[in-house]
């Protein structure tokens, strides 16, 4: 993204983010990330420091996507959200030199005092970064660790050379038919991303199918190595019958010795190489047995070439099969060339099923779209606790009353909204003895920290560290 295109872009977001507060950070790479600032209309701030195409821009997605495709927090992430967790953005602006665009924010610290903090957005191509500054402008922490003075935690920031080559450029996406320029850079890195993702598996495509034919040339090639490492098995038959048949005239010296080919015409005498240790008799066994060895190798050897000589031909065809996919761009094909799209569907299509049917179970879902599983009664908790929730699934409880265990699926173990958590917590308090109460404590823990006491009663767990919040019970969300 050059200079001209980022300038017209912080202008544009400067309307929309200005004034609202930082709050959640979703990590879409390991150098790219969205941030809520709270707008409320599906819109989050995009900024992508890969070397190659860092942007910045505004994208209009749902929550439920962006934490699908969210990976787990980086420690970054982490310092970002104790830093500028609830502050106010007070200003963007871009510097007049380079692709830089500083986030000024006001925050308030722990004992509720005032502080400053900036985020710099650095669209520097190869020293693209993202780096936090604290009032002097010192680096409290950073995305990326390059070399370099100024670019180091606590030092004081210096933005990196400028290239003057890149700085300035026409705007390269198309803006007339977008209503927002946001939109129309979204639009234009959206199909470059999808071009870049068709090129990557194609070349994977024929990685693979390039990889399953050179494996079947190196077994073909085994294959004859052993087929000739065997023999001929009517030549070892041949030595056998006529070591058989030389037994009282043949000729020894040594290892050598000298035989009347009777299978000849004029049966001349030939020589043969003979272990100095082994008998006549014990030669010609071992040849009969290399015989018999040879012509059942070379039964089944024959046979398995035969198989990869035909699986070869089928490889060949795939092979153009997939070059004439490649060439047409037909990106739903090249997706299930393999077979690997089919399979997950079907692998999707089990999990669900195996939701639908947990006997003794109500099914919720919570308003960002998570499925909520609710016991009835006690062997049902003891059911839906141990036998089918999973690791990373959300477990809840009400705090010292009876009442239903309440698992929150967490599939693609992603962080569970606090929306969703709360709604889970009330679940847990209406379907408890303390239905009645205003507010309920409810613990809630992932499933990894649950265990059985030995000998327990249905429905009792241990809890190795869990969290606790205090709702008001009720059944808000959808039943399923």
């Amino acid at each position: 993204m050059n200079d001209q295109t980022i300038e017209a872009i912080v202008d544009e977001i400067a309307h929309v983010l200005v004034g609202r507060t930082f709050g959640k950070v979703f990590e879409l790479s390991r150098r790219s990330l969205a941030v809520d600032f709270r707008a409320h209309d599906g819109r989050y701030l995009f900024i992508s420091l890969e070397p190659q195409k860092p942007a910045i821009y505004m994208i209009e997605r749902r929550v439920r996507d962006l934490e699908k495709q969210s990976l787990r927090a980086s420690p970054f992430s982490l310092v970002l959200r104790k830093h500028l967790g609830g502050a106010t953005l007070a200003s963007i602006r871009k510097d007049e030199t380079d692709r830089i665009v500083r986030f000024s924010f006001k925050a308030r610290d722990e004992i509720g005092n005032s502080r400053l903090r900036t985020l710099v957005a650095q669209l520097t191509g190869r020293t693209a970064n993202l780096l936090l500054l604290d009032e002097g402008g010192h680096i409290i922490d950073l995305l990326r660790h390059p070399k370099g003075y100024g670019q180091q935690v606590g030092e004081l920031y210096q933005p990196p050379p400028s290239r003057a080559s890149v700085a300035r450029g026409e705007i390269p996406f198309e803006r007339a038919k977008f209503s927002t320029l946001s939109e129309a850079a979204d639009h234009y890195y959206r199909a470059l991303e999808t071009e870049r993702a068709f090129d990557l598996r194609a070349e994977q495509s024929r990685a693979r199918l390039h990889k399953e034919i050179s494996q079947r040339e190196k077994l073909e090639r085994n294959l004859a190595a052993d087929l000739k490492a065997h023999g001929d098995a009517a030549e070892h038959k041949r030595i056998g019958d006529l070591l058989l048949a030389n037994l009282g005239s043949a000729e020894r010296q040594g290892r050598i010795v000298k035989l009347r080919d009777y299978y000849a015409d004029d049966a001349p005498l030939i020589e043969i190489e003979v272990d100095e240790n082994k008998t006549l008799q014990e030669e010609a066994a071992r040849r009969f047995s290399r015989y018999t060895k040879a012509k059942r190798a070379a039964q089944e050897i024959k046979a398995r070439m035969a198989t990869i000589e035909k699986e070869l031909r089928s490889l060949h065809d795939r092979q153009a099969e997939l070059e004439k996919i490649i060439n047409d761009r037909d990106e739903a094909t090249l997706e299930n060339f393999f077979g690997e799209k089919k399979k997950e569907a079907q692998g999707r299509k089990t999990k669900q099923k195996s939701s639908e049917n947990i006997p003794g179970a109500r099914r919720f879902r919570s308003s960002d779209g998570y499925e909520i599983l609710v016991g009835r009664a006690a062997r049902d908790n003891d059911n839906l606790t141990f036998r089918f929730a999973r690791a990373h699934d959300l477990w809840l409880h009400a705090a010292d009353y009876p009442g239903s265990h309440v698992v929150v699926r967490n599939p693609n173990r992603a962080e569970i909204p606090h929306r969703t958590i709360i709604e889970a917590a009330q679940l847990a308090a209406a379907f408890s003895q303390a239905k009645q109460d205003s507010k309920v404590d409810v613990h809630y823990t992932e499933r990894k920290f649950l265990s059985k006491p030995k000998g327990a009663a249905p429905g009792l767990v241990r809890m190795s560290s869990f969290r606790t919040i205090a709702v008001e019970p009720r059944a808000s969300v959808e039943r399923i």
